[in-house]
């Protein structure tokens, strides 16, 4: 088993249910990176938060954020943070939500959204049923995907997702897929662990992603990532 490259999500897999990081995580990428393997941090975070986990943690492989709508990586685009699509879409969403929701919208909507370039995203105060009911005569609902990441909702645009993102990044560095390990835990790290080789899913993982996992770990969160890559890529 050849592994060049670590992609991995952060909320749920290298964090625990408080979201705090888990430091058996953080030994275990290093670990990889002074191997020669980068790690690719792949979230749905906003991109200066993933850059901040990216650079503290010690990854070099770059990133890709907001569930796919935004990507970068030191050198390359000029160091600009690049948005992989348009945000009018999620921009006439979220209007229609504002109409439709009144003071819900507000007393829901995430802190972050402010720093989105491509998303909309709602905590988890709010049922994921009442947005898709809120959207169900918005005449772009087809160009939509409602994610729940275990820790919030995302409205993103369904022209790219953590999988066509990771890809991008993934080529455009000489990178094969079939030897990126992929580790995550949610609805949302479905699409990107779909596109590499080796999937993993950490103990704490939706069932769905562990049925389409190649292994899934004993331990839970970032104990499971420090177990997959000891396993697997040390």
């Amino acid at each position: 088993m050849v592994v060049e490259a670590i992609a991995v999500d952060i909320d749920g897999t290298i964090t625990d249910e408080k979201r705090q990081i888990c430091i058996s995580a953080i030994k275990a990428l290093r670990k990889a990176e002074a191997k020669g393997i980068p790690t690719i941090i792949v979230t749905g975070n906003v991109v200066n938060y993933a850059y901040a986990t990216e650079v503290l943690i010690g990854c070099s492989g770059g990133l890709v954020a907001e569930n796919g709508g935004v990507v970068f990586k030191e050198g390359e685009n000029n160091n600009a943070v690049e948005t992989l699509v348009e945000r009018d879409f999620v921009t006439s969403a979220e209007n229609h939500l504002k109409e439709k929701l009144k003071t819900e919208f507000e007393k829901h909507a995430s802190h972050d959204n402010m720093y989105r370039l491509t998303e909309t995203v709602f905590y988890k105060t709010l049922d994921k049923k009442v947005l898709e009911d809120a959207l169900k005569d918005f005449k772009y609902k087809d160009q939509l995907e409602i994610y729940d990441s275990g820790f919030a909702l995302h409205i993103t645009d369904k022209r790219v997702n953590k999988g066509s993102s990771l890809r991008y990044l993934c080529e455009r560095n000489g990178i094969n897929m079939e030897n990126v390990m992929g580790i995550g835990d949610s609805q949302n790290d479905e699409d990107f662990l779909k596109e590499t080789g080796y999937k993993i899913a950490v103990g704490n993982a939706d069932e769905k992603l562990k049925e389409i996992s190649t292994y899934t770990c004993e331990e839970l969160f970032g104990d499971g990532v420090a177990e997959a890559i000891g396993k697997f890529a040390l």
